[in-house]
Parts: C-alpha cells; sequence; structure tokens
C-alpha cells in the first residue's frame, strides 16, 4: 500500500508520545523516520520502527534524557548522549557542529552513548542545505568479518558525506563500509529478491547474492575487499577515542545495538576562504556525469541524485511500504 509523508509523520509521533516521549521530541523524531521512509530508505524508516519501539520497552532508548557536554574546545565539543533516541541526537549534534564550523571554519561534534542514529546521510544533507561540508559516521555491533577472517569483529560503520551543489543539490555519500547494508538485505528479503551482485558469504564459505543466507552466517563482504576492511577499522578506532565512548567491541557485548560512538564533521568553504565552492562542485560533477554510459547501465549519476527523484516521487504520490509493518503499528495507536 501507498502512505503519503504526513500520515508517516503522524504515526510514528503519536507512537513516541504514547512511549512517554515530550510532543516536541516525538514530532521531530518523527519527521526524521517519515524523511528517510519517502527518501526511500525504507529499512531505516518505518520497516526499523518496530525495533526501536522494542528498544525503548526494553529500557536500552532512554526518555526525557538530556545530552552532557564533557568537554569543548572553541571548534570542538564532546557528549555523553545518555542512551537517548539516536536519531535526536545525531541531528543536534550536527547542529551543534554547524554552528561552530559558521563561527570557526570547522566544527566537531565527537557523541558517546548515542544510539542508532538510523540514516546517517540526514545528518550530512543538514549541513549541505546550509552551504557547508558535512561528514559524519558511526560505529555498529560487530556485523561483518576482517579480510581473511571468518568471524564477526568488525562494524559496516557507516560514512556519509554531503557537498552543497550550485543548483541546490547535494552530493550525498551515505554507505556502509560493507558492499550492503544489513538494511538493504532485509528489503531485499522482505521483497523476495536477491542482491544485484554478491554481497557475502553464506555458512559454507560461499559468495552469494541470497540476503537471508548472509544475515545468517554475518559474513557481510567489506567494500574493495582488505580496504575496505581497513577502512572499519580506522572509523571505529577514531569514533571511539575521540568521543571517549564505546567500540565495536564494546557494543558487541550488548544484547541489543547500542550506546553508539559517533562523529559530525562540519567545513565552512566561505569561512575557510573559499567563495566559489557550490560552482566547482556543480562543474566536477557535470564533468563525471559527462562520461560514456557502459552497456548495461541508463547512464551516469552521482551519489544522491536519484535518491531526491525517490523522495519528490514518494512526496507526491505516497511511498510503497510493506502492508504488514505499516498495519502492525497502526494497531498501536
Amino acid at each position: 500500500m501507498k502512505v503519503k509523508y504526513e500520515e508517516l509523520v503522524d504515526l510514528f509521533s503519536t507512537l513516541l508520545i504514547k512511549k512517554g516521549f515530550s510532543n516536541e521530541d516525538a514530532k521531530e523524531a518523527g519527521v526524521i523516520f517519515a524523511e528517510n521512509t519517502v527518501s526511500g530508505v525504507l529499512s531505516h524508516g518505518i520497516n526499523r520502527f518496530p525495533r526501536v519501539l522494542k528498544y525503548i520497552d526494553d529500557g536500552d532508548i532512554k526518555i526525557g534524557v538530556k545530552e552532557e557536554v564533557v568537554f569543548s574546545l572553541p571548534f570542538f565539543e564532546r557528549w555523553d548522549c545518555k542512551m537517548g533516541l539516536g536519531p535526536l541526537f545525531a541531528k543536534k549534534g550536527m547542529t551543534r557542529a554547524i554552528l561552530l564550523a559558521k563561527e570557526s571554519g570547522i566544527g566537531v561534534v565527537a557523541l558517546k552513548n548515542n544510539n542508532h542514529w538510523m540514516r546517517g546521510g540526514y545528518f550530512a544533507e543538514l549541513a549541505s542545505k546550509e552551504g557547508l561540508i558535512g561528514i559524519c559516521w558511526s560505529n555498529t555491533t560487530a556485523n561483518m568479518p576482517p579480510w581473511g577472517a571468518k568471524t564477526a569483529r568488525l562494524g559496516n560503520n557507516p560514512l556519509c558525506i554531503a557537498v552543497p551543489v550550485k543548483d541546490g543539490s547535494s552530493f550525498l555519500l551515505d554507505m556502509a563500509i560493507s558492499q550492503y547494508s544489513y538494511g538493504k538485505l532485509e528489503t531485499l528479503r522482505l521483497k523476495g529478491e536477491n542482491l544485484p551482485y554478491p554481497g557475502g558469504f553464506d555458512k559454507n564459505g560461499k559468495l552469494t547474492d541470497v540476503p537471508s543466507d548472509i544475515e545468517e552466517s554475518k559474513r557481510m563482504l567489506p567494500i574493495g575487499y582488505w580496504k575496505g576492511s581497513g577502512l572499519s577499522i580506522a572509523l571505529d578506532l577514531i569514533a571511539s577515542v575521540i568521543s571517549g565512548g564505546n567500540s565495536v567491541k564494546e557494543i558487541s557485548d550488548f544484547t541489543n545495538e547500542v550506546a553508539l560512538s559517533q562523529i559530525m564533521i562540519v567545513l565552512d568553504p566561505m569561512k575557510l576562504g573559499i567563495d566559489n565552492a557550490e560552482e566547482r562542485a556543480k562543474e566536477i560533477l557535470s564533468y563525471v556525469k559527462s562520461a560514456d554510459t557502459a552497456e548495461g547501465f541508463r547512464g551516469v549519476s552521482y551519489p544522491g541524485e536519484s535518491m531526491n527523484r525517490t523522495k519528490d516521487a514518494n512526496m507526491r504520490d505516497g511511498v510503497e511500504v510493506v502492508d504488514s509493518i505499516y498495519l502492525s503499528l497502526k494497531e498501536l495507536v
């Protein structure tokens, strides 16, 4: 079935209010979940929402907590998010990094004890909508083996980069460090589809494109093989060290995926002496798109371009959701 954006915001907000969140926090979080859903990332929107409600019931997501600034410099702050609702504190952290960047040219906010932020690209794009460059990443529970291993010891720690473009759009890279995110596996499994390319190993160590086989084995294929494995380690090291928070190792000891470490970085080109950043971005992306199309492809696009089209269509026509998930949430209202 198709559902309108406004209906989703109302549904998510209502259910969070019933759990004890303030009207303001519930509405803000509801908007984020709805934005993720209409952007085509249902795995980090409506499909993830039942799990969020469970984590609230389990006490892993705390209601009504406030962030604590535990260390600060003119361009940097370290926060303890006290196990609050992840998207709310990720948005607060990125908003603060934006303000710091406008003052100093660069702003960094490191978050410890924050819960899953859902879709990281949402927060990076907050910066690009202000004409700034946004970079953020999060660590996760161990869900991917290091290269050469078969036991999960790495997170597929999502990395997001947003750059403003002169025409008002954004270059938006939002990627897991695994070839496919677990959210993508879930989405395709629910549709009864396989992956376009092999995304991991099955329990017998064979490369496979079957989502459920990879979910069972937890042997995701890192991007770039050993290079992705190294990048995952680097992101976890920086996030946990700079935030003073949990690494993949500690997160994996919890029953649920909670108390993550996240980094928000914002650069203000104007403050750094660059007054034509958006024009340069448009030139560079135009050059990329001018490449000849390879056989079997419809054209060249840059990260974030197709998502904009998807969001526009879904905002206009409604977004196709999984009936059983939507109806089960409606029953809770």
